[in-house]
């Protein structure tokens, strides 16, 4: 059985590789776990390895905060002369964090196979630094895990071999289901002094949102308006914390120290509606039912959108306060999309262990050249489709307000 190695680095990652580790270890895999230490505090990291009881790392890298130069530097200098002394068969990446990015780059230098997680999710927003880890990762990558049917459209617009590509579906909601039930048995309501159904939560994070004090000030604008129908709770991101207290809070909104991973499902379940500009969020409240608000102009979960409770209202204050009230008077039916049934893990771990070694499996640089020179030097072009992308098709779904 092979060595493989299974990299998380920040909490959107903790409920993503957790069943991957386990599907692996159960089939007999050797397993190590690679934590980079790219989210280090107690309330960010800690608590979501002991509500999600995922072992102690096999080995902490330590790298911590810095520019996205910096951090992603720091993973790969630590991560090179790991890799070279644990000899892996297979590197395992999740999701679109500098972590992703940093330990990919050095797998795929490297040599073994690289496994990336949520492949072919795009929001075409290049503003994004997530959208440029999630592009490069799987330009390197050897297996591309989608999680739904738009981002295995994504990558064979973008040229991909067939035998990359496997629609597995959502690890995330593998996780969600295993501990939906503990969740509910939390007592995080009470604690807050909140009814099911009669309040709304809120997650801020994103630098688009919180780090341009107009934009947060007019996030809080319409959240303070909304609060006069529907109380809401907001759970303070580390990263949002300063610029909250600097602009201060409307009446309205309560803020609680940021939630573990099963209270945070429990407040989700139990809320009225959900706004978000976290992508996760958008996926555990379809999974849920729970209608979702996203504070974005785009995402790179539509499926979420098509098929699923979230709604996209960007950062007007006067639309998102005009599209929270529609959802309220009229919530979204529930839909879960095909293969968000928690055995993403299952299916991933199949494939994994089917497919060959780095001795015999072709590699990412055999894609096809493209047919015919790009026409333009867009940056979207840097990805290498094997045919221009057509902003019309129904693969190229931007899903803007």
């Amino acid at each position: 059985m092979p060595r493989i190695v299974c990299v998380a680095g920040a909490r959107p990652n903790y409920m993503k590789i957790k069943p991957v580790m386990d599907a692996l270890e159960h089939r007999g895999a050797e397993v190590l776990l690679v934590h980079t230490g790219q989210h280090y505090d107690p309330a960010m990291n800690d608590v979501f390895f002991a509500d999600l009881g995922i072992r102690p790392p096999d080995r902490y890298l330590g790298v911590g905060s810095g520019s996205h130069a910096e951090q992603t530097g720091r993973v790969m200098t630590a991560f090179e002369p790991l890799l070279d002394e644990v000899a892996p068969d297979i590197v395992v990446v999740v999701g679109d964090i500098n972590s992703t990015l940093a330990c990919a780059l050095v797998t795929a230098k490297a040599g073994p196979l690289l496994a990336h997680v949520e492949a072919g999710l795009r929001s075409r927003d290049w503003s994004m630094p997530e959208e440029i880890n999630r592009v490069a990762t799987d330009r390197v990558a050897d297996y591309l895990l989608a999680p739904s049917p738009d981002a295995v459209d994504n990558l064979r617009a973008e040229g991909y071999r067939e035998d990359q590509v496997h629609l597995v579906g959502n690890v995330m909601i593998d996780t969600l289901l295993a501990n939906l039930e503990r969740a509910r048995a939390s007592d995080v309501l009470g604690r807050y002094g909140l009814s099911k159904g009669e309040f709304g939560l809120v997650t801020l994070h994103r630098p688009a949102n919180v780090d341009d004090p107009e934009v947060l000030a007019g996030l809080l604008k319409a959240l303070g308006e909304i609060a006069g129908s529907c109380p809401l709770v907001l759970p303070v991101h580390p990263r949002a914390a300063g610029k909250l207290a600097e602009i201060g809070v409307p009446g309205g909104i309560q803020l609680v120290p940021p939630a573990g991973y099963l209270d945070f499902i429990a407040l989700q379940d139990a809320a009225r509606v959900v706004l978000t500009d976290s992508g996760g969020v958008q996926e555990e409240t379809t999974a849920l039912g729970v209608p979702c608000v996203t504070l974005r102009d785009n995402t790179e979960r539509p499926i979420t959108v098509e098929q699923g409770t979230n709604v996209l209202a960007g950062r007007d204050p006067e639309r998102i306060v005009a599209t929270v009230g529609q959802v309220l008077d009229a919530p979204p039916a529930p839909r879960r999309p095909k293969l968000w049934d928690g055995r993403a893990s299952d299916r991933i771990a199949d494939v994994l262990l089917a497919g060959g070694t780095a001795a015999t499996r072709p590699r990412p640089t055999d894609l096809a050249a493209p047919a015919d020179p790009p026409a333009s030097t867009d940056r979207p072009r840097a990805v290498g489709p094997k045919t221009p992308i057509d902003p019309t098709s129904p693969t190229d779904r931007t899903f803007p307000i």
